[in-house]
């Protein structure tokens, strides 16, 4: 397929898209991007490559990296992982306190910042050096051995993270979380900050696309299994409360970040990263999501 001529045709159909999105100002080093950048990276699972735009430029991945993070504590934990995490859409916001109330400190999904925060407090749990175990696990996964963390938006975060503090607090009341609040945090802090292009996202998560074994190492990352229902649950929970909407409009699992990225896997042909920083009311790329649709459509490769 022409990838790259399909590229240019949707971004010329987009020339007159008028994106009110903004860029996540709440964060302070993140409010300094460029709200107009825009990249595409598609990597097949016989490891062709296209791309598009600002593919090549590093952006803070954000919430993608929770889909990482996920898949290590999985094969940590197996099924005793869903005790402490639920698989369920939440239907509400991504840093929602009331939901996490009802359910007694149970997160409703591992995408969303309470489940985030529980799987990073497995992780601790598992580690004596738990940021050095993961980024190495995704360098390995990726084949890509530059890929690191960002002091920068690290310390950015940690002097805006009061909801994600009082989630992590109020899980601790529940007992769902183990360890040191602030060692918890520390580690959360910097699995978001990780860096990377949309070239670099869509090799790191092909694994998700060939049914769990790195292209780039040739092993198992997860059972057929888990890949599965990682892919299941990106597709019921990975935009957050726009999940639903997602689905309807692309048709392929997938994992936004407030960063404006968004990575959407198509089982047994490719993974696709987009860039575009301008988010909706949802806290999803509004273009990124809109050009997906278009992509799916045109090259009639959605999973339904």
């Amino acid at each position: 397929m022409k990838y790259k001529k399909i590229f240019t045709k949707i971004t010329n159909e987009l020339a007159t898209f008028k994106d009110n999105g903004n860029v996540a100002n709440y964060i302070p080093e993140l409010s300094t991007i460029n709200p107009n950048k825009f990249g595409i990276h598609l990597t097949t699972i016989n490891d062709k490559h296209f791309n598009f735009g600002d593919a090549n430029e590093k952006f803070s991945i954000q919430s993608i990296s929770k889909v990482l993070s996920l898949a290590m504590a999985y094969n940590l934990e197996g099924e005793e992982l869903w005790k402490r995490v639920d698989v369920e859409p939440s239907g509400t916001p991504f840093n929602s306190l009331i939901q996490l109330e009802t359910d007694m400190g149970i997160p409703r999904n591992p995408l969303i910042n309470a489940g985030a925060l529980v799987i990073s407090d497995i992780l601790v749990s598992h580690f004596k050096n738990p940021k050095e175990e993961f980024i190495a696990f995704v360098r390995k996964i990726s084949g890509i051995s530059t890929i690191d963390y960002c002091s920068r938006i690290v310390e950015s975060e940690k002097s805006t993270g009061y909801r994600n503090t009082a989630l992590i607090n109020l899980m601790k009341s529940f007992g769902n979380i183990k360890n040191d609040i602030d060692i918890v945090m520390d580690f959360y802090f910097n699995l978001c900050s990780i860096e990377m292009t949309c070239k670099e996202l869509s090799q790191t998560f092909l694994f998700l696309a060939t049914y769990g074994i790195s292209p780039y190492t040739e092993e198992r990352v997860l059972s057929k299994s888990k890949s599965k229902r990682i892919n299941a649950i990106m597709q019921l929970c990975g935009f957050y409360d726009e999940a639903g909407e997602f689905s309807f409009k692309v048709g392929l699992p997938g994992k936004s970040g407030v960063g404006g990225g968004i990575v959407a896997i198509y089982p047994n042909k490719y993974c696709i990263a987009v860039w575009s920083p301008r988010l909706n009311k949802k806290g999803n790329s509004s273009k990124g999501i809109q050009f997906l649709e278009l992509f799916t459509t045109e090259t009639q490769t959605s999973i339904f």
